[in-house]
């Protein structure tokens, strides 16, 4: 039989007034019936683009298929993807072919629910009636995991969890029962336990319905996890292909060598990260060597307890609770609540970076805007240098918030697109009104913009300019703009790409000992809070699981909860 999918010789272009782009550049790859091949490289490396390519779902124009063949064995024909007409399209994708993209809040329609979602699917390929199409949602709701189909089938995409709506999305791609799955950075944002779950779930479902599977992502540890071969793309071009087991073990081009090794999960903490660059500029000639990557094991790591030199305290929290009502009653009164924080009580040493993790729900990112004042703490108290915090309002707050900042998750939603960047840096200057003059400010951004790796050029610049990485490091520059003592980082690294985490976590370290600031460092990424930070609090529901010295955390966990974070975090054969 031929494989289900090749693509021959693919260049795609992206054509616009000021010149021509080449996204992809002449590729050729094969997918067998039953396989699930991994897609792998940081962004802007073409795989989304080639995966797109094959339902034709990029805009023409700008883009532009130069050269090139997609074959698809359609039942006992093959055809070439890139000659059919948008309605013999309209009738593979979805159908034959199917998708599940990167973020389903923006692929679920938020006026539909998801159980209507599903079955527009199924009975637009299927022409049969509506009970029967709700008949087959809700076996596929079960297929799929998700609790309560008949209750999940009413709800809307808001009302269910991140690892919920990406279920939804795996249902209404498999309703129809595809020959090929294309998944796109489908586990990205997901909580390590969310995304073994749905890891699991698409391979169980691969195996059982025999249909071949492109996963894109830039995580080798889930290319490990579920591959059986990948593929390294690098500035639009393959520079690699095998087996998982063969790449990971036996890596050939210095680009793979250097995806893999700066990966936290393999390095000790305040080890410099290596980066992409650093073997891309010297390991070219180094090819066919097995890639020397350093493992991790206990007896080598210092599993003292590294509190007993951090004995002043910054933050001290004392039964700190944050509920929101869930339920009111006829009056407006609330009768039922959720305790996002649940009468909680630590303290946060000068000079320490404290990791925060947990799932998504657990409180987290919630404690770390209440100590911020940013939320209004139901009860409690927070001491920052002695001062109750939950007691200041008006002129005291502003002044507090001097000393404060926060970098958070997302740093294109958190820059004012119509302000260029060296515009954004400076208005902490001016709200607190420091640096008197003009000049005095361009030179203190400037300055930052240097201690960041960006360049003086880049002031006038815009957000939507620079890359993600790039972006991470402006909100990074904004928050060292007033010098502040203490920083909280809201999962400030969870999106990007795994070199570019590595740049990132490098710079914080870097910026740390300069400055001197405290940290709380939030992430559903166990391997990353390990390797940054000096102890590790693990939070579920509300409330402290535990908390202790990073090493004894990640390495001698003590709460069963903690011990499940850490067996679903994907290793890879090199950290196995």
């Amino acid at each position: 039989m031929p494989p289900l999918l090749q693509i021959k010789n693919l260049q795609v272009d992206f054509v616009t007034e000021i010149g021509t782009t080449t996204a992809v550049n002449n590729i050729s790859f094969e997918v067998a019936r039953g396989e699930i091949l991994a897609i792998v490289g940081e962004s802007g490396s073409g795989k989304s683009v080639t995966a797109l390519s094959v339902l034709q779902l990029l805009p023409q124009p700008p883009a532009k298929f130069s050269t090139g063949e997609i074959l698809f064995s359609a039942g006992d024909q093959t055809i070439n993807l890139l000659t059919q007409t948008a309605r013999q399209l309209r009738k593979i994708r979805g159908n034959q072919i199917a998708m599940i993209f990167q973020e389903p809040m923006t692929s679920l329609n938020p006026v539909f629910t998801c159980g209507d979602q599903v079955m527009e699917a199924i009975r637009l390929h299927q022409h049969i009636s509506s009970p029967r199409a709700k008949q087959k949602t809700l076996e596929m709701f079960e297929k799929v995991k998700l609790p309560d189909p008949s209750t999940m089938f009413n709800r809307y995409p808001h009302q269910l969890s991140g690892g919920q709506k990406q279920r939804v999305m795996i249902a209404i791609a498999m309703s129809c029962h595809p020959d090929l799955l294309i998944c796109d950075e489908p586990t990205t944002a997901l909580d390590v336990t969310v995304q073994k779950t749905i890891l699991e779930l698409i391979r169980e479902l691969q195996r059982t319905e025999q249909m071949g599977v492109i996963f894109i992502t830039h995580d080798l540890g889930v290319v490990a996890e579920i591959a059986d071969r990948a593929i390294v793309m690098y500035k639009g071009s393959i520079v690699e292909q095998g087996t998982t087991t063969k790449l990971f073990t036996f890596p050939k081009h210095p680009y793979t060598k250097g995806l893999l090794a700066c990966r936290p999960l393999l390095h000790e903490k305040g080890e410099r990260l290596p980066v992409v660059s650093d073997f891309l500029e010297g390991g070219e000639g180094n090819t066919g060597d097995k890639v020397n990557i350093p493992e991790s094991s206990v007896s080598t790591l210092n599993l003292t307890p590294q509190t007993s030199n951090l004995s002043e305290t910054l933050i001290e929290v004392k039964g700190l609770s944050v509920w929101y009502p869930s339920k009111k009653n006829l009056l407006g009164r609330p009768e039922e609540y959720i305790k996002a924080v649940d009468d909680i009580s630590f303290s946060v040493y000068k000079g320490e970076t404290l990791g925060l993790v947990g799932e998504s729900g657990c409180g987290k990112t919630t404690l770390g805007r209440t100590l911020l004042r940013l939320l209004q703490p139901t009860s409690g108290k927070i001491l920052y240098k002695g001062v109750d915090l939950t007691l200041l309002s008006g002129e005291r707050l502003k002044k507090f918030r001097k000393n404060v900042q926060i970098i958070f998750q997302d740093p294109y939603s958190s820059l004012n697109p119509r302000l260029t960047i060296g515009t954004a840096i400076s208005e902490p200057l001016k709200v607190h009104r420091l640096l008197t003059t003009e000049k005095k400010r361009w030179e203190k951004v400037i300055e930052l913009l240097e201690k960041v790796n960006l360049k003086a050029e880049h002031f006038h610049r815009y957000p939507h300019e620079f890359s993600g990485g790039q972006r991470q490091r402006i909100v990074i520059a904004r928050a060292l703009a007033l010098e502040p003592d203490f920083i909280v980082c809201d999962e400030s690294v969870s999106a990007l790409d795994v070199s570019v985490q590595a740049q990132v976590l490098n710079l914080l370290n870097d910026l740390k000992t300069e400055f001197g600031f405290t940290n709380i460092f939030i992430s559903h990424d166990l391997s990353v809070i390990q390797y940054i930070s000096d102890r590790i609090m693990v939070m579920n529901k509300g409330k402290i699981e535990e908390i202790g010295a990073a090493s004894e955390v990640y390495h001698q966990p003590r709460s069963a909860y903690t011990q499940k974070l850490i067996a679903s975090i994907p290793k890879g054969p090199s950290a196995a």
